[in-house]
Order: C-alpha cells, then sequence, then structure tokens
C-alpha cells in the first residue's frame, strides 16, 4: 500500500510557522484530536518552535485537567486565543487571567459560522446573538484581559437593526479528526460521536491557503472507501496522522462505546430516579414547563436532572432533547461524555446545530443559574480570576422561544431537609446568587423583555419571572417564609404581588403525574373565549389528532362553546407543536372549512413550524380558505385587529 498522504505526528506539525493561525476541533474530549496536540507541545518544549501561534476553537476541548488545548497552555507558543469556552482548559484560564496571551470569548456558534464564512471568502460573519453582552464592543467586545486591545467585533446597522459582525482572518493550519482514512486522505467517522465542524474547517484552511491535518485511527486501501461515508474530502486533506489508541479514545471517559456513535441502540427501561433532594426539587419544576413534542435543550449542570425527571415521568418519549454539539433526541450523556449521547434520533454537523439554533429552533432551553441580578441579567461566563467562558450559552438563551434558569438559591455548603411535603433549610449556602449586578453580562434581560422572550429563575425554594421592571417573585415553596428565606439572600428587593405556593407534588416522594398533565389537557381547557374583543382563543399547541374520532371531539367541544356564544366571532389558534396524522389530514382540514364558514368573522393562525406553516396551509388553499399561518402569536394578534 503506498503511503500517500499518511505521515508521522512529528512530521505533520513541522509545517507549522512561527505567528500561524491554527483552528482545532473537537468538545471536550469528543472529535479532539489528541495526538496531533502532544505533538505540537512537544515540538515547542523540544525546540522554542513554533511561537506566537493564535489559536482559535469554537468550544471546550479538555478534561478540565491537563489534556486537549491544555497541551498548548505555554508562554512563548501561544500569543492569542480566540475560544468559545475555557471551563474544560484550567491551564489556558491561567494564561488568560495572568495577562500572558491576548484572550477573546466569542459565543460558540459565532465562531462556527465564521468558519464557514472564512472558507466562503467573505469578509466575516453578521449576527444578533451578543448584543448586549460582554461580546458587545460597547461593553468589552469580547476581550478578557488588559493584554488584548484590538477589536474582531463591530457593532453595525443593517436594514434598520443593529448586528454585531465578526471579521473574518485567514487560518494557516487545522487539526481534525476521523476514523479512517485512504492513502489519498478521504476520512471517515463511523466510530466517532459527533461530526462537528471538520469540514467548515477544512474548507477554511484551504481556501485560506492554509494545511488540514487529520488523526485517525486506521487506515483503508484507496477507492475502498464508500463515497457517501466521507465527510471530508481527501482533496481538502494535505495530510493524515494514525493515532496510538491511547490518544484516539472516542472521548475522554469512554474508549470506545458503538451507542455512542449510533453504530446500535441500548436497551434504555429508564435512568436511574434522582433523590429528592435540592436537585430534584429543581429539576421537577423545571420539568412542569415542558410540552408534548417539544425541542429541547439541556445545559450543563443543574439542568441535567429533567432528563432523569422526565425518565421517571415516563414522558421522555413525548419530547425532544438536543445538545449544541449536534445531537437531536436520545439521552444526553454527562461528565467526561458531556457532548455524546446514546440512542439519538440523529447527529447533525455542529454548525448547522446553531443555524437551528440561532434560527429560533428551540422551544424551551434550561440553562444553568450562577449569578442573576436586579435586571434579569444572568452571568454564566466569568467569575472572580476564573475565565470559563460563554460556549454556546449566549447563542441558546437569546434565540430560544422560551429560557429558564435553573439552580438552587444559594451555593457553597447549602442543605436541606424535604419532609411531609415541606422544605426547611438546614445549613445556608455561603455565595449570593441574586446579586444588585453581575460581574458579567451573558443574558441581557433588557434585551429579553425587548424581544417579549419569557424567562423563568427555579430555583429550590421559589420562583422568579422576569418582568419589565426586573424579578417578580411568582411561586414559594411550601416551609419557606419570604422574609427569613428568601429577601436576606438577594442584594436587592424583587417584585412581590400575591406569590403562589409551588405544587406539592413536588416535595413528596412519589411521581408528579406529569404524564396525565401533559397528555390529560382537555379540549375544553383549550377553548376561551373573551367577550370584550368577540375573539376565540384556540390552544391547539402540542395536541396530535390521529383517528377520525379526535376530529369528532375536536369538532363536539368547539361547536358547544361557540354555539353558547351565539354569535359570529374572531378566532386565533394557536398550532404550536400541533401534529396531525397524514391519513386523517384531509378530514381536519374539511373541519376547518366547517368551523369558518360557520362561526368566524375572521381568524388568524399560527405556528413556529415552517413545515406545518406550508402542509396546512396548502390544504387551506384547496379550500379556498386563507392560506396564510403567521410564525408567532403577536403577529397573529396583529393581524386580526388589522
Amino acid at each position: 500500500m503506498s503511503k500517500g498522504k499518511i505521515v508521522s505526528a512529528e512530521q505533520a506539525v513541522a509545517i507549522i510557522h512561527d505567528g500561524d493561525v491554527l483552528a482545532t476541533t473537537g468538545y471536550g474530549g469528543n472529535g479532539t484530536p489528541e495526538r496531533l496536540l502532544i505533538a505540537l507541545e512537544k515540538r515547542f518544549l523540544d525546540s522554542d518552535s513554533p511561537s506566537n501561534l493564535t489559536l482559535v476553537h469554537s468550544t471546550g476541548q479538555g478534561d478540565g485537567r491537563e489534556k486537549g488545548l491544555n497541551h498548548l497552555a505555554h508562554e512563548g507558543l501561544l500569543k492569542r486565543v480566540i475560544g468559545g469556552y475555557f471551563g474544560l482548559t484550567p491551564a489556558l484560564e491561567k494564561l488568560i487571567s495572568a495577562n500572558k496571551i491576548e484572550a477573546y470569548n466569542f459565543p460558540e456558534g459565532c465562531i462556527l459560522h465564521l468558519y464557514r464564512a472564512i472558507a466562503a471568502g467573505e469578509p466575516g460573519t453578521f449576527s444578533k446573538v451578543g448584543l448586549g453582552t460582554y461580546v458587545d464592543p460597547r461593553m468589552d467586545g469580547g476581550r478578557l484581559n488588559s493584554a488584548t486591545s484590538e477589536e474582531l467585533v463591530k457593532l453595525v446597522e443593517l436594514e434598520e437593526k443593529e448586528w454585531l459582525f465578526f471579521r473574518a482572518f485567514p487560518i494557516n493550519v487545522v487539526f481534525l479528526r476521523g476514523t479512517t482514512a485512504d492513502t489519498e486522505g478521504n476520512v471517515t467517522m463511523e466510530r466517532e460521536s459527533l461530526f462537528l465542524e471538520d469540514l467548515s474547517l477544512a474548507m477554511a484552511a484551504k481556501n485560506s491557503g492554509g494545511y488540514v491535518i487529520c488523526q485517525v485511527e486506521r487506515i483503508a486501501e484507496t477507492g475502498s472507501l464508500r463515497s457517501k461515508e466521507i465527510k471530508i474530502p481527501g482533496i481538502m486533506v494535505d495530510c493524515v496522522v494514525v493515532s496510538e489508541p491511547d490518544h484516539h479514545m472516542q472521548n475522554y471517559g469512554t474508549v470506545y462505546n458503538p451507542a455512542l456513535s449510533g453504530e446500535l441502540k441500548i436497551p434504555v427501561q429508564s435512568l436511574e430516579p434522582l433523590p429528592l433532594n435540592e436537585r430534584k426539587i429543581v429539576a421537577r419544576r423545571c420539568a412542569m414547563e415542558l410540552r408534548a413534542n417539544s425541542v429541547i435543550n439541556l445545559g450543563i449542570g443543574m439542568p441535567e436532572g429533567i432528563a432523569s425527571v422526565s425518565s421517571e415521568e415516563r414522558i421522555y418519549n413525548y419530547i425532544t432533547l438536543t445538545t449544541d454539539s449536534g445531537i437531536v433526541g436520545g439521552i444526553p450523556m454527562r461528565g467526561l461524555d458531556l457532548g455524546a449521547a446514546v440512542n439519538t434520533s440523529a447527529v447533525i454537523d455542529h454548525t448547522s446545530s446553531f443555524d437551528f439554533i440561532d434560527g429560533g429552533g428551540l422551544d424551551i432551553a434550561f440553562l444553568g443559574l450562577a449569578q442573576c441580578d436586579r435586571h434579569g441579567n444572568v452571568n454564566a461566563s466569568k467569575f472572580g480570576e476564573r475565565v470559563v467562558g460563554c460556549g454556546g450559552f449566549i447563542n441558546i438563551s437569546q434565540n430560544s422561544r422560551k429560557v429558564i434558569f435553573a439552580g438552587t438559591f444559594r451555593s457553597g455548603g447549602l442543605k436541606v431537609s424535604i419532609e411531609e411535603g415541606k422544605l426547611q433549610i438546614l445549613q445556608e449556602g455561603k455565595n449570593l446568587k441574586f446579586l444588585k449586578d453581575v460581574e458579567q453580562i451573558t443574558f441581557n434581560g433588557k434585551f429579553a423583555m425587548k424581544n417579549k422572550q419569557p424567562v423563568l429563575f427555579i430555583t429550590e425554594r421559589c420562583v422568579f419571572q422576569l418582568v419589565e421592571d426586573g424579578l417578580e417573585l411568582i411561586e414559594i415553596a411550601p416551609g419557606i417564609e419570604i422574609e427569613r428565606d428568601i429577601l436576606p439572600g438577594m442584594e436587592f428587593s424583587p417584585i412581590i404581588n400575591h406569590p403562589k405556593p409551588m405544587k406539592e407534588c413536588i416535595f413528596l416522594p412519589e411521581t408528579m403525574g406529569l404524564k396525565d398533565q401533559m397528555l390529560g389537557m382537555s379540549l375544553e381547557d383549550r377553548i376561551s373565549y373573551n367577550p370584550a374583543n368577540n375573539t376565540i382563543y384556540l390552544n391547539f399547541a402540542g395536541l396530535r389528532v390521529r383517528t377520525e374520532k379526535d376530529i369528532a371531539d375536536i369538532q363536539e367541544a368547539v361547536e358547544i362553546r361557540m354555539k353558547a356564544v351565539g354569535k359570529r366571532m374572531h378566532s386565533i389558534v394557536n398550532y404550536d407543536s400541533f401534529v396531525c396524522d397524514e391519513d386523517v389530514m384531509d378530514q381536519y382540514a374539511d373541519l376547518v372549512k366547517y368551523i369558518d364558514n360557520t362561526y368566524y368573522l375572521s381568524v388568524a393562525r399560527y405556528t413556529t413550524s415552517a413545515f406545518l406553516r406550508m402542509k396546512l396551509g396548502r390544504q387551506l388553499d384547496d379550500r379556498h380558505l386563507s392560506p396564510y399561518i403567521y410564525e408567532t402569536e403577536k403577529e397573529a394578534k396583529k393581524a386580526l385587529v388589522q
């Protein structure tokens, strides 16, 4: 077999010159080219070369100790880093905090889209992500220390709206990873847990006149790989390095598990139930916000428990969990396996995942609650000397239709007891989370209010919602007193207007019956009439229509209410996450036409699903009804008024 493009790791990294821009792929330990990073570190330690590199990476690539990008954390080797997340690379954090290197932290999705812009020869990428946060040049412009002065992001106005412009730059070298390569450099990823941004990065480097190095675990004869399985074409790969197994684990927690690469599905009866403690209380209250057929993102930390509660409550199959790494469906992993998942429905590339996120594809996101202030701003990126970075936090929090921040009310030694459905604080946490002002703005509360984004803050003892004037206390756990257990733990006074008790079932050992609540909402409860504006509201969100009996039940419930009104009316219909099986779609559309012609003065329908807008719109058009379906409730209400 001809060696072709196959070289040693030492030969591969010898191509790197002083001052080069090096971009690397990986998500934690998933897809991280460990062997190449080790080889580059050894070259520098042996020869002080190369030096003054600019390192670019979209998210955390490390194990929180010494692996991954920690190998490159040497003064002199790096001049600048442009990264999405540093929480897994403490050695890099140390250099940044000590002003030893220039450092920028940009949102994960913005860096990924910047790769694509570089590949396409564009001057950069435009994004609304980061407006009103520390990424905004009116604040820090993403700069992390005083050693960093150059502006890499600009505020611009386009079509009378504000945007952030992230400037493109040439990429000289990229480190990628795959499973198998042939001698011409064609690369497949059959044993990898994620596809990541490898293709975008390869294109960015090649079209910058740069060099592409790919680490693999095995070599195949040229022409033997199936063309549709090749993820990186050989024309975009300059050389291939075969790694030893120790440096090509599936991730830093798993040597190899075929379930993580989607080669098989494992039997999963249920996730291990969480013990009834403060973490489960938060996860349970969060789970009450779930709706059938919704697309969910779970953040790191406290939100991870929502998957366990969903399994325990038997609602897991009625929602779709996703991660920003490209996972759709299945069970997301934790710890050193973070980013991967088992029993997935699909795995897409990292960059496309953020197309979906930035475009508003997530129904609801659950993210960690580290610091929150009187304006509803949240800090998830900088804590004293720790510079962890935002990762995908800003993309996800700004663009989800609803966002919930979840965590304990205080941190650092909190101890509670839960008995007879009541919560008691045995020992308070040392650290306050609800501050007058956060250290750094990773989520902007006023920006969220301007965009009418629903925002909740869920803790073990109370729930806040974001309103125009700040945080409003809306729920209190049984056993908790506002003056004793809440106000002393806040540097500001929340708005208090008759808060309700949190549901008792959250604090009892038995399951809460969420499945019945999620699926058992009666048709009668989905219909409401406002005589002031003569408008009937049909909340069909999450409704599944499977049979002709379902259609008959809908007709009966709707007609009873409409006949009781006794006159024609306006109507707004919510079709978010609505599903109608194909074999009864015609009958359902006939019912819609009948109701329109019999009872409505006017009607406006809305759903965030582009597919449903097209599918149902076509059925309405065929029946000579207005086919236009709005994307939001706000648009529907405005249209109805007009």
